[in-house]
């Protein structure tokens, strides 16, 4: 029973890392930005949420609004100051640019907070649910897959059926041509940048009620993990990320069980490389022609 209990481990991590690189693959996708800022979108909307239940009292699901409130306008903030004006720079411009707000957000939260680990209380409780003898689930993993599955499900209507999502998928064909058609191009990535920041404050709550240690570095390493998850799935590709994300979830915890945990990041990023070897564009990437 214990290799199926790493593996329902591993669906847990996995579907936070594949909530987390929907926000990166949502941003890529449309904007064509590498936001590496989104890890630590994650640890603000932990300690939002941390905040609102033990400093202010407030119930559990009104924390979690508030949460995915703060890190939405937080999102749109950074997109304004900090990738609005780069918009037709280098890409190596805006890759610093988001390295810059990412070491500034953990920053002002080491000044806020101090560098001291807070214990974060889970939001769905520690329960366990019996599924055999000797085989038993945590509550937070089911409402972690559930969470995620309902999320891809929702992006991918939204995509499908919204005018907004239309007007993401244009964006991301063409961002000129989309402008001529009578898209607002700067509202579009905003709103992309919203949801995708969301996302990330859903996705910090769920990883600390597993995992329940808070610190200013929280999101830092699975905000790369998840990256990697985007890039694993193909970046860009809403079931791509989510299909990456669990499968790195499951190899990390297989790794950590059956290898060393030690060597259990330097195995996911090996995997990584494997793939990329293999199929560049990822699992479920496509290869795109550019016309010259």
């Amino acid at each position: 029973m214990s290799f199926v209990s790493y593996i329902l481990n591993g669906i847990s991590l996995g579907s936070v890392y594949a909530i987390i690189a929907l926000g990166y693959t949502m941003v890529y996708g449309i904007a064509k930005m590498l936001n590496f800022a989104h890890g630590d979108i994650i640890m603000v909307g932990s300690y939002v949420a941390f905040l609102a239940i033990n400093s202010m009292g407030l119930p559990v699901p009104v924390a979690i609004v508030l949460s995915v409130i703060v890190c939405t306008v937080l999102g749109m903030v950074i997109e304004r100051v900090a990738y609005k004006p780069l918009r037709h720079a280098s890409k190596l411009a805006v890759l610093i640019t988001a390295i810059g707000a990412s070491y500034f957000l953990q920053n002002v939260a080491l000044l806020l907070f101090g560098a001291n680990t807070k214990s974060f209380t889970s939001v769905v409780g520690n329960a366990s649910v019996q599924l055999a003898e000797g085989l038993s689930v945590t509550v937070v993993t089911i409402v972690t897959v559930i969470a995620c599955v309902i999320i891809m499900i929702g992006l991918m209507a939204f995509m499908k059926y919204s005018k907004a999502g239309h007007a993401m998928l244009a964006v991301s064909e063409d961002d000129g041509a989309a402008q001529l058609m009578g898209i607002n191009v700067n509202a579009t990535i905003a709103l992309t940048f919203a949801i995708g920041s969301g996302l990330a404050a859903i996705a910090g709550v769920l990883l600390c009620s597993a995992y329940p240690s808070l610190t200013p570095y929280t999101g830092s390493m699975p905000g790369i993990k998840a990256f990697v998850a985007a890039v694993f799935g193909g970046i860009g590709s809403i079931p791509g990320a989510f299909i990456g994300g669990i499968l790195l979830g499951i190899i990390e915890i297989l790794g950590k069980a059956y290898i060393s945990s030690q060597l259990a990041d330097a195995i996911v990023f090996a995997v990584l490389i494997v793939v990329l070897v293999v199929k560049p564009t990822g699992l479920l990437g496509k290869q795109i022609q550019e016309k010259v």
